[in-house]
This record gives C-alpha cells, structure tokens and sequence, in this order.
C-alpha cells in the first residue's frame, strides 16, 4: 500500500483547541522552515477561529498571516477550513462574496479548502467547490461526523457520494467532537473506501481518548491521511500527537516516511511557545470522556465554561452539559460545530440561567427555525419552530438563493479604509471588529492583546497608558499596570505595582472614558453613573453578559409588552431583549458597544 500522509494542524486547530486561537505569526515563522523540510502533505494554517482572532484579539491583518505562511513554506500545501457558505463568519453570504473570499485567499498562497457545512447540507458547499475548482485548487469536500437517531454509515456514504460528484478532489471525515469509536472509524472509512474512488482524510480529536486508536483503525481500512498535532500541543481537545503516530506506523506497510526526531526537535520548539500563552490555558483541555455523552467539543466546553464564569454561575456547567442534548433534539440533531456549536451552546445557556426553557430565544436560533441556515438534519420541534418564528414564512430552498450580491454594497460601505479586496472581505466576515481594525490601522493604533496579565486575569488594559508615573500631594510614584479583570464586570480587579510593589485592588466602575478607533486621541463618554438595579416589572435587564449591538428605542416611545427594544452579543450570537410590559420609556442607559451584565437595568419602561 502507499504510505500514509500526515497533515499537520499545529498552525491552526492545535492552538485553537488548545489556547483559544491565540498563537502569533511571531511564533510560527521561525519554526517554518523545519516544518516545510519534514514532507507532510499539507499544513493546516488558516480558516476556523484563525481569521477571527487575528482581527478580534492580535491585531494582526490575517491575509498578511497567509501570505508570510506561503513565503515561509515553499515545499507544502497550505491548507485552511472554510465554514461553506457562511465562509469564516457567522452567516451566509452571497454567492459573489464566497467566490471572492475563495479567489483571493488562493491568489494569496492557500491550496487545500476544507470545505463543511454544519449541517451537511451539501447545497452550501456548491458555490465554495466551484470558486476553488475555478482557482485551481484542492477542494476537499468535508463529512462532518456526529451521533444521533437520524446519522448513520450509510447516510454519510450518500454524502462521501455526492460529494465525488460535485467535483472534490478528496473527502474528509470531521470529526469535530472526538465521537468516533476505533470499530465505527473502521466501518465508515471502510465504506467510504469501497463507495468513492477518491483519497480520504480523517480528522479526530482527542478530547475522549480515543482518537489514537481511531487514527489506527481508519489507515488499517483505507484512510489516505490523517490529521495529527505536533505532540507538545497534541491531546485532550487537540489531535493525536504526530511523533506518536509516525512512531506507531515506522516499518510497517503504513510507514509515514517522515523524521522522527526531525518532528521531535520542532516538539521542543512549540513546548516553549506554549508557555508564552498560559493565560488561555483552558481546563477543559484533558480527556473528557463525558463527550461521548453530552457531544460537546471541548473548544465549545471552554466557551460555555467561560461564559458561566462571567456570570458567577460556573456551577451550572453540569446543568448546562445536560441541557444541551435537548435543545440539539430541539433543532433536528445538528452536528455541533461552528456555527451551530455556539447556536445550540448558547441557547442551552439561557435556557439554564433563565430556568426557564425557550423565555429567550436568540435571534440564530429563529434563523436556524426559519431555514435559513440550511435544512436541519431530522424534524424540529412544532411548537418551538411556532414560538421563535411565529407566521414568518419557512425557507426550503438554498438560503444563499435568496441572497442579493452584496460585494458592491460592502465595498461602498467601508470605503476608503478598504485598501484592498482583501480588507473589503475581512469587514466582511466581521462588519463590527473588522471596521474597528481596519480604523486602528489607519491610525496606526493597532495593538494585541497584551501576554504578560496574572493567570487568575484577562488583560483588557487597552484604552489607558500601562506604566506611567503621578504626582499625589508632591509625593511621585511610578505606576505599571500588569492585569485587569473582565471590562464588563462592574467590580473589576486592576493588578499593578507601585514603585515594584504589587498591588491589585477592586474597581466599582461608576464612569469610563473608552477609546474609539479612528482619529487619534478621540474617545467617547460611556454613560455616566451605575446602572440602577433590576426592581421593577418595567426594568429592562439581560439573561446574560454581552454587549449592545443595537438599541431599538429611545426615551419616550411607546411600546408594547413582547416589542423588541434592544438586540445583544453573546457568545457570538445575537440575541432580541423584549420589553416586559406595556408602556412609555422612560429611561436608557446603554448605547451600542456597551458591555452590559444581567444585574443592570438596560432599559426602564413606565406603565
């Protein structure tokens, strides 16, 4: 047989499991040359959270990343995972924006698209196989692996299928979740093998242990490929360890052909670079054999993790894990992974803390109800799809159908900060962060997230100078802040040394100044005083902490009890806040942008 290929994840699904996506170009290009000389068949550097996080958190122009990447990596395929229609967002979008995004990240060096749809809907895998055929590129056609009562072998060897038809090159098995068990990855490679004529892939991680053994079984049946993670970034939530898979398969049929202490050298590398992010170090991060269970991936479980924290309701986790399951039957039994992870994981969230199913539906769990995602894997629940949606038509077609192009009009819409087509698509893919980025660029105020905060904080000192010296009653001190807590917490803790003592004090936030992108020095007043406290039946609050991305009313307008006056941001789903009961404004205290949490009043409504 011909020997197995590796593809290696470590510039991409590595730390995005492992550190929430936060490796720098910094620390991957002076490895590059060592990893270009190993042989893999491809290294997986872009797409997934990576494009976000450059924007969001580093400040790092991610076209920039693919470029310096290419450079960097003559000899190997780049490969990325592009989200189908939705491309790397949240959303679909139009047809002339996927080719677009697709032609320029090719012209831009990358060769392998790992092309899924959260759903498996495969109508929205068409326009991203079509744009990479068209760029002369590997389109890799992508089964993304899940349990329920409506997925089975036979089921994803109808989709390896249609895929060979719709013009893949190859296949891969996703199995986002770490769900695969060594005999089932054996059955299903097996029949994808004797069904589709086309190399196979497989992907696993291995947040339940049992990744390894799945790797084994898919090469023994057939698999052409698998994904590993270089060893120092390699277990629970990541992949198998690459060294540990070549070490397995040296010498016999399936021997990788790869330099083992080559790969071990460029572990030793990356077990430095790792130290240089534990702050992003998640708990979650071991094996979990409750996967198995619950579904969860273990990138999700962080998220969930994370967002209970906020709220002072990390105890809740198991109710949470428990509740999830429930909304996935709910929805059809979607395969959790972007974007359907966050839909159903933050829908689970509110229903926990509400202790109230369904009080509040976010606004992409009505999109998923309405169609417009996709048609979901098994009916959905009558009587939520009622609820969310009400008399609004449902979408049966290709939700991209109804889809007017929309390049034109983003062009038009972010204007001269756009230099090019590639920054046209990055305020694409995020309108909100993507502007705020571009803007910093202009003003050169572009500035990551800092590295050096306290493992128990979150650096979010950004809009104020870090180290700096004041003068108190003709006394002079010099001040550097090293760590802040969560801006959105009301109490926040600040860490900082007064002449080289540590000091850490608490901050009941009454007033702030937050710096703008755009011109330099301009800023905006947030809303002065504390919110009040919730008391009263016209008090407007949240089910969870997020931040305003729109208000819908202003102080003296009429409204009716279930209107919608206020749309937030949670874990990247957005959600509609409806007033309580019927009445007049009388009193709002937030603007968009703000960071709000659930013990504030947003809005106040008098009967």
């Amino acid at each position: 047989m011909p020997k197995i290929n590796i593809t290696d994840v470590i510039l991409r699904d590595a730390h995005q499991s492992l550190l929430a996506t936060r490796m720098r170009t910094e620390d991957m290009l002076p490895i590059c040359p060592k990893l270009d000389a190993i042989g893999y068949w491809s290294l997986e550097c872009w797409g997934g959270a990576t494009f976000d996080a450059c924007v969001r958190f580093l400040k790092e122009d991610p076209w920039e990343r693919l470029r310096k990447l290419r450079e960097a990596l003559p000899n190997t395929r780049l490969q990325m995972l592009l989200r189908g229609q939705n491309l790397l967002g949240y959303r679909h979008y139009s047809d002339d924006v996927v080719r677009a995004f697709v032609h320029r990240a090719a012209d831009n060096g990358m060769d392998v698209f790992r092309i899924f749809d959260a759903l498996n809907d495969l109508r929205n895998l068409k326009t991203a196989i079509e744009a990479t055929k068209a760029a002369e590129k590997h389109a890799q056609g992508t089964i993304c692996y899940t349990v329920s009562p409506v997925h089975d072998v036979p089921g994803f060897v109808r989709m390896g299928k249609e895929l060979a038809a719709m013009g893949c090159d190859s296949i891969a098995i996703k199995d986002m979740a770490g769900l695969l068990t060594p005999y089932v990855t054996a059955e299903l490679v097996k029949a994808l093998k004797d069904s589709v004529d086309l190399p196979l892939h497989l992907h696993s991680h291995a947040t339940s242990g049992l990744a390894d053994m799945c790797h084994l079984k898919a090469v023994e049946n057939g698999c052409d490929t698998i994904d590993t993670a270089i060893s120092s970034m390699a277990g629970g939530t990541s992949h198998p360890p690459t060294e540990s898979m070549v070490a397995a398969l040296r010498g016999t049929e399936h021997d990788t052909g790869l330099d083992l202490e080559a790969i071990q050298e460029i572990g030793m590398y990356f077990y430095q670079v790792r130290k240089k992010y534990h702050q992003f170090e998640s708990e979650f991060t071991g094996v979990d054999t409750r996967v198995q269970v619950n579904q969860v991936p273990g990138g999700m479980i962080s998220n969930l993790a994370n967002q209970l924290k906020e709220q002072n309701a990390i105890d809740r986790m198991s109710a949470v894990l428990e509740e999830i399951p429930r909304v996935r039957k709910d929805l059809g039994y979607p395969p959790l992974v972007t974007p359907t992870s966050q839909i159903v994981g933050t829908q689970a969230v509110l229903n926990v803390l509400t202790e109230k199913r369904y009080q509040t539906i976010t606004n992409e769990v009505k999109l998923y109800l309405q169609g417009r995602y996709g048609s979901a894997p098994a009916p959905v629940n009558p009587t939520l799809q009622q609820q969310a949606i009400g008399k609004e038509e449902l979408i049966d077609c290709r939700p991209a159908d109804l889809l007017k192009p929309e390049l034109d009009r983003l062009t038009k819409d972010i204007g001269p900060l756009a230099g090019s087509d590639e920054d046209v698509l990055t305020f694409a893919m995020f309108p909100e962060i993507g502007r705020a980025f571009l803007e910093q660029r202009a003003a050169g105020t572009l500035q990551p997230e800092p590295l050096e905060a306290p493992k128990t904080a979150t650096s979010e000192v950004k809009s104020a100078p870090t180290e700096f010296k004041i003068n108190v009653h003709g006394e002079t001190y010099h001040i550097k802040v090293t760590g802040a807590g969560h801006k959105e917490q009301a109490e926040r803790h600040f860490y900082f040394t007064i002449d080289d003592i540590p000091e850490e004090v608490v901050v009941e936030t009454l007033d702030e100044l937050v710096l703008t992108g755009g011109t330099e020095g301009a800023v905006k007043k947030a809303i002065a005083g504390k919110r009040p406290k919730p008391s009263q039946p016209g008090h407007v609050t949240t089910s969870m902490p997020g931040n305003i991305v729109e208000v819908l009313v202003e102080e003296g307008d009429t409204v009716t009890a279930g209107q919608s006056v206020l749309v937030t941001e949670a874990m990247k789903m957005e959600t509609e806040i409806q007033a309580p009961i019927d009445g007049t404004v009388t009193g709002v205290y937030v603007s968009k942008g703000d960071a709000v949490n659930p013990d504030e009043v947003l809005l106040e409504i008098s009967a």
